[in-house]
């Protein structure tokens, strides 16, 4: 049974200039694409953060999540801390944090697809102080179930 939609409030930055608003590609996508409000180079190992043009504010009980585009990393571009967690109470710019892994440069124009959002239920969790009882076929963690 489909939920309710949610509303996200989204803000253009003043200095901004106009690019789309996030959008889904297709009925099917899970997530909302985000554009670059610049035109940057991204030089190989560097971390640039890339603007959106956007602020965001999510419903209560829910926080927003930047994600990476598959067709960026077939081309040597990854998001660094990805996914990326907006909390709630954040109402700064988004930006993507992108990095170029391969030799030379990789032009982000302006109005490119650079990163998704979507938006996460924040469900109530607490924690407790008790004793973790290991599972025996789950020892060594990063990996350890085979390649």
């Amino acid at each position: 049974m489909p939920s309710r939609p949610r509303t996200v409030v989204i803000e253009r930055v003043p200095d901004a200039p106009p690019v789309p608003a996030p959008v889904r590609a297709t009925r099917g996508s899970a997530c909302f694409d985000l554009a670059s409000a610049e035109s940057v180079e991204l030089g190989r190992g560097r971390v640039t953060l890339v603007r959106t043009g956007f602020k965001m504010r999510c419903p209560p009980g829910t926080f927003l999540e930047v994600r990476p585009r598959s067709g960026l990393a077939a081309r040597g571009v990854l998001m660094v801390n990805a996914p990326g967690t907006i909390d709630r109470d954040y109402s700064g710019e988004i930006r993507v944090p992108l990095m170029f892994l391969l030799e030379g440069t990789y032009r982000v124009a302006l109005g490119d697809r650079i990163g998704q959002v979507r938006v996460v239920d924040d469900v109530p969790t607490r924690f407790r102080p008790g004793r973790v009882r290991p599972v025996a076929s789950r020892r060594g963690g990063f990996g350890s179930t085979g390649r």
